[in-house]
């Protein structure tokens, strides 16, 4: 990049800027089959290894050639040029809007500054625009600045993959990673019962007709699914009070108290969520299925957890190789009630937001260490807390005995570690303590190369990137006005 080009995007620079306008970002789906795994750091390894940039994530290069393209959506692509003006009378200034009148260019952002290239530089003004056109106007529409304008080209960034910027972005989230499917995989216990996947069939169009704040839909499960659901609940409930950690443990018993859980009948996610949003502010979204890596981190940024409705089949109902709502009613729910391994999940979320697929991936192996297989201590034993082992009565049982082996939760190591999805794990990472886990991923994340930082403001369900300093100073303020809130408090109790 020249070094001029570059001061484009630095936050402290002398140029003019008129007008700054968020523009969108394309929506995929896709699928991919790879046999019986289950788990995001397989997905962001895929993703990764396509160069896809994850879910939602810019589409790449243009193939129209020029290299001008900054981002695609259907039937538009937005550009970044730099061009200059050289006409004492701005004639020429003129005639560039009128092609961006002709080519029903939407601008997204202007800035200008003295030219420094040519002879007349007193006089020449350069132009950076980011501006949208129809995608097959984009040849011509170059051409044609040419043809008024000096030194047009483009301007390489270093840009952050796409992430949701708020909560209703969620549904662009929604790129769905099918690998063990009934209607794909001989070995699915379901793949023989064409009853049981027209219902799978069914359950999945409620998720995929869901935009976010639309009622939670409501399954009416069948006394089958009810049966395979009060197996699972009686099986692991025995063995709960001795293996699982204290947090969950609580969370189970308010859900039991308050929202219905029990061997009588699935949970709705209409009342889960209601009871989660109370108490640590997150709140579920019905999924088709396993969502991709990234897709699923950006969810918990905004505390939204996006839970499948179906359920394993009858014949296998000890264990399943997908996510159900079996796994996550029962394994993820009771946690996300608990306010510090909710904000841990958050933060692991917050922190995916823009990474690199190198990072993703890294993020998702710190995932599967820890919300899904992750160990606490609590008053000198060895307590489970990840909802792949609270979900799974076999490995639940395993995962406390003496045959794995423990180390230490180091999210350096953690991050790099092998994992294992078609057996037990052989290792499992002992946390000191949420609170000394979520310390930990916080020095962890600012190892994460990204141009800005990111902030979530819980009253507007929206992510604040703090790419410049008025952006900042207005953070600051609003932590001022809480710090001063909290000296007043003190106070009062001193003098009471």
């Amino acid at each position: 990049m020249d070094p001029s080009d570059e001061e484009l995007f630095n936050p402290v620079r002398r140029w003019h800027t008129y007008s700054a306008v968020g523009s969108g970002q394309q929506m995929k789906t896709e699928s991919a089959f790879s046999g019986r795994k289950r788990s995001l750091i397989e997905d962001a390894r895929r993703e990764r290894g396509s160069g896809g940039g994850g879910g939602g994530g810019s589409p790449g290069p243009s193939r129209l050639g020029d290299g001008f393209v900054f981002e695609e959506k259907p039937g538009r692509v937005t550009l970044n040029v730099l061009f200059t003006l050289s006409n004492e009378k701005n004639t020429a200034f003129f005639k560039t809007g009128k092609i961006f009148e002709t080519f029903e260019a939407k601008l997204l952002h202007i800035e200008s500054r003295p030219g420094r290239k040519l002879k007349n530089s007193v006089t020449d003004l350069e132009f950076f625009m980011r501006c949208e056109v129809h995608s097959s106007d984009l040849e011509v529409f170059i051409n044609s600045l040419k043809r008024v304008a000096e030194d047009v080209r483009s301007v390489p960034e270093d840009k952050a993959p796409w992430f949701p910027r708020q909560i209703k972005d969620l549904d662009r989230c929604n790129i769905l990673i099918t690998k063990f499917h009934p209607d794909m995989d001989q070995d699915h216990p379901g793949y023989n019962d064409p009853e049981y996947r027209r219902r799978r069939a069914f359950i999945s169009e409620l998720a995929f007709r869901y935009k976010q704040g639309d009622p939670l839909p409501v399954v009416e499960y069948t006394e089958e699914e009810v049966s395979t659901w009060r197996e699972v609940y009686q099986k692991l409930r025995g063995v709960y009070p001795s293996l699982a950690c204290r947090q969950f443990l609580d969370g189970l018993q308010q859900l039991e108290k308050e929202c219905g859980y029990g061997e009588e009948r699935v949970p709705q996610l209409r009342d889960v969520s209601a009871f989660l949003t109370e108490r640590t502010g997150f709140q579920l979204r019905p999924v088709a299925g396993l969502l991709s890596a990234r897709d699923f981190l950006a969810s918990l940024a905004f505390r939204v957890f996006q839970c499948t409705q179906y359920i394993r089949h009858s014949s296998a109902p000890m264990h399943s190789p997908e996510p159900d709502c079996c796994h996550e009613l029962l394994g993820h729910i009771p946690m996300l009630a608990d306010k510090e391994f909710a904000q841990f999940s958050q933060e692991i979320g917050l922190a995916s937001l823009g990474a690199s697929d190198e990072d993703i991936e890294k993020l998702s192996t710190l995932y599967w260490f820890t919300v899904e297989f992750g160990l606490c201590k609590q008053n000198g034993a060895v307590k489970a807390y990840g909802a792949g082992l609270l979900s799974s009565y076999g490995e639940l049982v395993y995962a406390l005995s003496n045959k794995p082996e423990y180390k230490a939760f180091n999210p350096e190591e953690t991050a790099v570690q092998p994992y294992q999805d078609q057996t037990y794990q052989p290792i499992y990472f002992l946390s000191e303590s949420f609170e000394d886990a979520k310390v930990k991923l916080r020095k962890y994340s600012k190892s994460i190369k990204r141009p800005f930082a990111v902030r979530y403001d819980p009253f507007t369900c929206s992510m604040e990137v703090l790419d410049q300093p008025s952006k900042i100073q207005n953070a600051l303020s609003h932590i001022r006005e809480d710090l001063n809130t909290l000296h007043s408090a003190l106070e009062k109790l001193s003098s009471s």
